[in-house]
């Protein structure tokens, strides 16, 4: 395709004369247009949806999510996964974030490498790509050869292959078995994707982890209740979810946490079933980690 046919370069006829505007004009331009954003994302509700059960299937058979892209969309997989961790208490290894180019591209632009439709398979090869993984392909423009490369792997392998792009009809939608087709239209600086179509791309990922992490039970009400305390502030957090999630005091949660070997989630149930060390985190090993189920289970 002729990239001045794609979504991604046209010209924003609002912004033809951004050089000269003010320095309040050029702010206020760039907030109405990415205001945009959202409702095209509320648009894509369906097929994000379809999208987050495809994971959660994925991890209930010990697949993983893996995110690829070059550039910002790279960056932004990347971004995504390395918070699952500590927001969730996953393992590294459940999503993972790959770039082309690597660990040096996050913070460096090195020039080539998403035209390399090889290495997008040698990458997922490298972290042995099964079939039982969900790969999501990122690329605002739909035609990024490293990230073709990739998802055409993925597929060859049989992995459920997923495309979050900001281009009608791109050649990754050709590939992918699902598609989020945010098209976000022109850019304020005429193919700056790392603006619109970068917010709309992180809203996206934000959607597939996080409605992901809460169907595996992560979550308890609106808390994350596997958060892992690996700072003070982590802790503090801790402290309070338990406080929110059963009313105790804030001597009584820090309690439950120590005796829970600072398992946030087996502290809950401690107090709310009154059950001591191991038995907590039996029963909520018994409910594979969900934790609304284990409470229901005491009370029967």
């Amino acid at each position: 395709m002729n990239i001045a046919k794609l979504n991604t370069e046209q010209q924003n006829l609002k912004t033809m004369n951004i050089d000269q505007m003010s320095t309040e004009d050029i702010i206020t331009v760039i907030n109405q247009e990415d205001t945009l954003v959202p409702n095209v994302i509320a648009r894509q509700v369906p097929m994000i949806s379809e999208v987050v059960d495809e994971i959660v299937t994925a991890f209930k058979q010990d697949g993983r999510l893996i995110y690829i892209g070059a550039g910002t969309s790279g960056r932004l997989g990347i971004i995504d996964a390395s918070e699952c961790p500590p927001t969730f208490g996953t393992d590294p290894g459940l999503v993972v974030g790959i770039i082309a180019g690597g660990k040096e591209a996050m913070t460096e632009a090195i020039e080539g490498v998403e035209d390399d439709k090889q290495q997008g398979q040698t990458d997922l090869e490298n972290i042995s790509l099964a079939a039982k993984d969900i790969v999501v392909g990122i690329a605002a423009s739909g035609r990024t050869p490293y990230t073709i490369g990739a998802l055409e792997y993925a597929k060859k392998i049989g992995a459920q292959t997923v495309s979050v792009v900001c281009s009608k009809d791109s050649e990754m939608e050709k590939i992918s078995d699902y598609t989020i087709s945010a098209v976000v239209g022109p850019e304020v600086i005429t193919g700056s994707t790392r603006m619109k179509a970068g917010t709309a791309q992180k809203l996206v990922l934000n959607m597939l982890s996080t409605a992901s992490m809460i169907k595996m039970g992560k979550v308890y009400g609106n808390l994350m209740v596997d958060v892992q305390m690996t700072n003070e502030k982590l802790h503090n957090r801790a402290v309070n979810i338990v406080k929110m999630a059963t009313g105790a005091s804030d001597e009584e949660a820090r309690a439950a946490i120590k005796e829970q070997n600072y398992h946030t989630k087996a502290a809950i149930l401690q107090i709310i079933t009154g059950l001591k060390g191991t038995e907590a985190k039996s029963l909520l090993e018994n409910h594979d980690g969900y934790l609304r189920d284990a409470i229901s289970s005491h009370y029967k």
